[in-house]
């Protein structure tokens, strides 16, 4: 019963409502003030023109009406010699009235004209200071958009860097290295930061830019707006920078879309990408004009390199910087119908590495017997000027120097890694393929949590514990070892505090190790550029930097993208590789010979040398690309750099 008053209820209610009329609201259409208050409003917001254009206006009325005025009354005296001044003339005189306070000290006549002036002065005051001020805040505004960096770069033939990390000084350093021999050479970086902070960092931090001029902007490069002020159009080669975040790939990738929006952008497009499940995305966003690196794997695979072979990380450097040696593509018809080992005794101060055919495919490290045909030498120049104008090699062969040591077998080897992050599955795939079967790797890290990868050739362990403790590391036999790999708790860890953490291991494995022969390999990974000097005094073999190595390599492939082939034969596992190998297994040792004697015997080997290394020397005796007539005597120490299969 109460459920039944409860629906009569509700329709009785509806019905009323139903039958109610719904007032109508009356809407006033604006009135003509209203109007003319929207239209002076929207004259207002086109800035300071506007307003300077009122004022004009304000003050012709002003000085019209004044001017009139006193042409009906008479009140302006008259010469003493000449009749009253006409409509224009009485036109300047009010004008200068207006704008010149001082004009009234000067005049004469009656006092309902004195008056009059006066009264003409107190308003061109007003009408003149606000001009001043809307001028003066125009121009404010104007240097405030220079400072925030919006205006459109007038250039031709730069280099655009979109984004900004810390690789952004190492690379402009390289860039500017590669354009001392260009004209006015320009780069461009855009960036959502401000404008006079980046200049000043890179003031701060690249002292010199021999002649290059960097042009800084602000702005997004997701934004197309903002991409336009670049110049992409008439840009030489555009660099993408991965940002300093905690996701930074879907950036790039934003980056590489917007690039693409605009098919007038011929320039080929470079960007580094941190995470492998991005790659083919990214890739796929690019298309043929993009490349791009990974960064993750890059950095894995170099440091597995150069703890296989130490000194292996100077030589790359060698090869990816600007400074020093590079890698250049050379065609050269006199040796179509040449030998590959004949090619590479060809130069005197070249030398060459490998075959690019024309479908765009390298092959560096090729059989002796390949012919060269029309393919393009890839070759290790000092500048490609020097391309221009090869020398024939000068040095002789020696064929009673050459050594007949047979061929080391690599045996399996004892590897420990200290340290755990996102790259450590790569380095540890890497190792697997690299490792001869029955090689065993010890895991020891403090933090993470380590995940294998299928393994073939190595056998792992794990072992979770504090890898700052000298006793800790003292109990894992360490003098035993072939390699020791440190890297960065990067993933836990800021850049500083990831790296202090680093050099305190490496000082306790230098004193572990340090003073004893035979002693493994150690190699260290470092996140910052100015941490590289203090990882030396643990004598360590190698360091890797993991944005200089990335900003070298972007800088290369942004001058020349056909390099990318290059670098991935360079550092793939199933590519030709670099090796430092006994140099007594090319030439006898005590035997004074040419390094054309050193290249030939390579070359009977299959594979193609590089340069040497003096081990004495240091760092230092590393030489790249020494010249074929150059002599020298070959100590036990003393190693070949060359470009093997295995």
């Amino acid at each position: 019963m109460g459920r039944t008053g409860q629906q009569m209820r509700r329709r009785t209610t509806q019905s009323i409502a139903a039958s109610t009329p719904t007032p109508r609201r009356t809407t006033r259409a604006p009135g003509r003030g209203a109007r003319l208050r929207y239209w002076f409003d929207g004259t207002m917001a086109h800035g300071t023109p506007a307003l300077v254009a009122w004022l004009a206006l304000v003050t012709l009325v002003l000085i019209t009406a004044f001017s009139l005025f006193l042409l009906v009354t008479q009140w302006a005296p008259a010469p003493e010699e000449g009749e009253r001044p006409g409509f224009f003339g009485q036109l300047f005189t009010t004008l200068m009235h207006a704008l010149d306070p001082g004009t009234v000290a000067g005049d004469t006549g009656s006092w309902f004209f004195l008056v009059a002036m006066l009264v003409l002065t107190i308003a061109g005051l007003f009408i003149v200071s606000a001009l001043i001020g809307v001028i003066a805040a125009g121009i404010d505004n104007r240097l405030a958009d220079l400072r925030r960096g919006r205006s459109l770069v007038v250039e031709r033939d730069h280099t655009v860097i979109l984004g900004w990390s810390d690789t952004v000084f190492a690379m402009l350093r390289e860039l500017s290295i590669a354009n001392e021999s260009r004209k006015r050479p320009a780069v461009v970086v855009l960036a959502d930061r401000d404008k006079v902070e980046m200049e000043e960092e890179i003031r701060d931090k690249v002292d010199d830019l021999r002649g290059t001029r960097v042009v800084v902007r602000s702005g997004s490069p997701l934004d197309l707006g903002d991409l336009r002020l670049a110049s992409l159009r008439e840009a030489r080669s555009i660099i993408v920078l991965s940002p300093d975040d905690a996701d930074p790939d879907p950036g790039v990738i934003k980056t590489l879309l917007a690039l693409n929006h605009d098919t007038e952008i011929t320039a080929p497009v470079v960007a580094e990408i941190r995470d492998p499940e991005n790659l083919e995305a990214a890739r796929l966003v690019g298309g043929d004009r993009s490349i791009v690196l990974d960064k993750q794997e890059t950095v894995a695979r170099l440091l597995v390199q150069s703890a296989r072979q130490s000194g292996a990380a100077a030589v790359y450097t060698e090869l990816f910087d600007f400074d020093g040696d590079e890698i250049y593509f050379h065609l050269d018809p006199r040796l179509a119908g040449a030998t590959y080992s004949e090619a590479v005794l060809a130069y005197e101060d070249v030398s060459v590495i490998g075959l690019a055919t024309s479908d765009g495919r390298v092959r560096l490290n090729p059989p002796s017997d390949t012919s060269v045909g029309d393919a393009e030498l890839v070759v290790v120049a000092s500048d490609d000027s020097v391309l221009t104008s090869t020398t024939a090699r000068k040095g002789d062969v020696d064929a009673t120097a050459v050594s007949t040591a047979s061929v080391v077998v690599e045996r399996p080897s004892q590897i420990l890694v200290l340290g755990w992050n996102s790259r450590a599955t790569t380095v540890l795939r890497e190792l697997d393929q690299y490792s001869a079967p029955g090689s065993s790797l010890q895991i020891v890290t403090e933090l993470g949590d380590p995940v294998l990868p299928p393994l073939t050739n190595l056998t792992a362990t794990v072992e979770k514990v504090r890898t700052l403790d000298r006793a800790t590391l003292a109990g894992l036999s360490i003098i035993d070892l072939d390699q020791v790999i440190v890297l960065c708790y990067s993933d836990d860890l800021d850049v500083q505090h990831a790296d202090a953490r680093t050099l305190v291991t490496l000082l306790h494995l230098r004193e572990i190790v340090g003073g004893r022969t035979g002693g493994p390999t150690v190699v260290s990974e470092m996140l910052d550029d100015r941490n590289r000097a203090l990882a030396q005094v643990a004598q360590v073999d190698d360091v890797i930097v993991s944005d200089e190595i990335i900003s070298l390599m972007l800088s290369q492939l942004s001058e020349n993208v056909r390099l990318a082939a290059v670098f991935e034969d360079l550092l793939d596992a199933d590519g030709a590789e670099v090796y430092l190998r006994p140099a007594g297994g090319y030439v006898q040792v005590g035997v004074r010979a040419t390094y054309a004697t050193v290249v030939a015997a390579a070359a009977a080997r299959g594979e193609t040398a590089l340069g040497y290394r003096i081990t004495a020397d240091g760092p230092a005796g590393i030489v790249v690309n020494p010249a074929k007539s150059r002599t020298f005597t070959i100590t036990e120490d003393d190693l070949v750099i060359v470009l093997a299969d295995d």
